[in-house]
């Protein structure tokens, strides 16, 4: 005897993988849209900062209260960063070239090179925390894992041994890398549009220093450039260490599904609304991994829905408050460092 069995396909919520499921659960909550009025007046704000924090150095002219604009200016360096950072990840605009020029701008206003950061951050995102597929992850100064101590030799063997000691007076130093690195990279004959990114990047360079020794006297345009700079440096350093450094490192053919691989690499800061504007919403880094198109302002509420399905799904979701968040990056470091620390006979 034959029966005849109707097979029924899974619900739409039961069927693909877990990150679809998620995506589906997300783009229903309506978390996936533009945000124009949001970033209108974000990049209003912005730009009117900017303009005024140079307004500030023409009005006080000669005198050393310049240097406490320095500072200011120095924040909001970083605030044009996390616009570029939103704009690459079209976050602000839906259509590439929009985006592209959005972020190229944002990126010539504090000496950043537009294509060489967007194809690291890219390669970053692919595969966040992974010691040989991470660019972050590069032994420069800075040895990440102890097989990289036990790799390191020059200057990253003598600094690691006390990096965690020395990495937020490194980090002083993150504004110059950012402009030197962005230099280098023009020397890539595979950089898309480098012309354009010299070009912009030169006429900044030339345009700042022409108004620094315009508007002060040399010895001051010094003072001035040097403190913006390296508290530029650490602002930048401070919007990034939390996110990952800390969290487990991947290697080799290590490499979970989607998900996990965002997921497991990556760590939230608690905070409220300010912590959202001082971090420029990558407190929610996790979501920002799973959706790096979602608009930063739509990151808190997706918060509630990805914690939720992790548990669910028994993914760990690391989440800490910003003073922890540092701690524990500064503990990875130590360890990492522990190798040339324990090393008999230097390199």
């Amino acid at each position: 005897m034959t029966t005849n069995t109707t097979v029924r396909p899974p619900p739409p919520e039961a069927s693909g993988s877990d990150f679809a499921r998620l995506s589906r659960r997300i783009a229903d909550a309506g978390l996936m849209g533009r945000r124009p009025g949001y970033y209108a007046l974000r990049i209003t704000v912005v730009a009117g900062l900017y303009v005024g924090g140079w307004a500030a150095v023409a009005l006080i002219g000669d005198s050393w209260w310049a240097l406490a604009v320095a500072g200011f200016l120095a924040v909001v360096f970083g605030q044009v960063a996390l616009l570029a950072h939103d704009a690459a990840h079209r976050q602000v605009f839906r259509r590439r070239r929009a985006s592209e020029a959005s972020g190229r701008i944002a990126g010539a206003g504090i000496g950043m090179g537009y294509g060489w950061w967007q194809d690291k951050h890219t390669r970053h995102h692919a595969n966040p925390n992974h010691e040989e597929l991470d660019p972050d992850l590069d032994p420069d100064l800075l040895v990440w894992s102890q097989d990289q101590a036990r790799a390191a030799k020059g200057v990253s063997r003598l600094i690691g041994r006390r990096q965690a000691f020395l990495f937020f007076p490194l980090l002083t130093l993150e504004g110059f890398n950012l402009h030197v690195s962005s230099v280098k990279a023009l020397a890539n004959r595979s950089l898309k549009h480098r012309t354009l990114d010299g070009t912009l990047l030169f006429a900044h360079f030339a345009v700042y220093l022409t108004a620094l020794l315009w508007l002060l006297p040399l010895g001051m345009a010094i003072a001035f450039l040097v403190v913006h700079q390296c508290l530029f440096g650490v602002y930048l350093g401070s919007l990034f260490a939390p996110n990952h450094k800390g969290m487990p490192i991947l290697k080799g053919k290590d490499r979970p599904d989607f998900l996990r691989r965002q997921v497991l690499t990556s760590r939230n800061v608690r905070g409220g609304r300010l912590t959202d504007i001082a971090l420029g919403g990558l407190n929610h880094q996790i979501e920002h991994h799973l959706f790096p198109s979602m608009p930063s302002p739509n990151l808190r509420k997706a918060r509630t829905i990805v914690r939720r399905y992790c548990e669910d799904l028994g993914v760990d979701y690391a989440e800490t408050g910003l003073i922890t968040s540092y701690r524990l990056a500064l503990v990875s470091l130590h360890e990492a460092g522990a190798p040339l620390r324990n090393a008999r006979v230097p390199a």
